[in-house]
């Protein structure tokens, strides 16, 4: 009885206001706030992998294409997120520097693969410590939205450094795509459900429990 899950005890939290409900019927709703309840969240797999192939196709422009070109006295030369890294570097501004290469090229990167591992976890059944692959999950969810830091300087520099033909920050082509990245692979962590994790665990602990009888 202890191993028995709130699940297969058809007890169904609302993805709303949290409330536990006995489901009896498939259009139970919640009898809190009204609604439509469901074990785990609909086309939870399918929309984070939607999701997910969308920011890595994104992901390769954002990297390739300048994403600022800053102008002086008429001249400039565009930049990619690496070029900019490299250019601060350069400039003695190492600190900054590192800043940007962990919120724009290593958190967003990490993100794609570890959303990957979990959907591939999903997939194929594999047998992992849920508990572990549950933290990784918060950890994505949490970190993603720091990846916003070179879109928040670009649009600060954009507004403040415009002052003519003498100097001007322009975005470029790959800012558009790099936003697209971050918001993508945000709604591809709040899509996915973690519970499926656990799902898994518990299919193939039952599944050694049969073979052992």
């Amino acid at each position: 009885m202890a191993n028995k899950t709130a699940l297969s005890q058809g007890i169904i939290r609302c993805h709303d206001c949290g409330k536990l409900t006995l489901k009896t019927q498939e259009n139970t709703a919640c009898t809190r706030c009204g609604k439509q309840l469901h074990a785990r969240l609909p086309q939870s797999f399918q929309r984070t992998l939607a999701l997910l192939i969308s920011s890595y196709a994104l992901y390769l422009p954002a990297n390739l294409f300048p994403i600022m070109t800053f102008t002086r006295f008429g001249i400039g030369e565009p930049h990619t997120i690496i070029g900019g890294i490299i250019s601060l570097i350069h400039s003695d501004m190492l600190p900054i520097a590192l800043l940007v290469l962990v919120a724009s090229i290593l958190v967003p990167l990490l993100k794609l693969i570890g959303l990957s591992l979990l959907l591939l976890c999903v997939h194929y059944r594999w047998q992992v410590n849920a508990t572990h692959w549950t933290k990784t999950y918060r950890i994505i969810a949490l970190v993603g939205r720091w990846s916003m830091l070179d879109i928040f300087m670009i649009s600060i520099l954009v507004s403040l450094v415009n002052l003519g033909g003498v100097a001007q920050v322009i975005a470029g082509t790959a800012s558009t795509a790099f936003a697209a990245v971050v918001i993508l692979t945000m709604f591809a962590a709040k899509s996915f459900d973690p519970r499926l994790i656990w799902d898994v665990q518990d299919e193939n602990a039952q599944v050694f429990s049969n073979k052992s009888l």
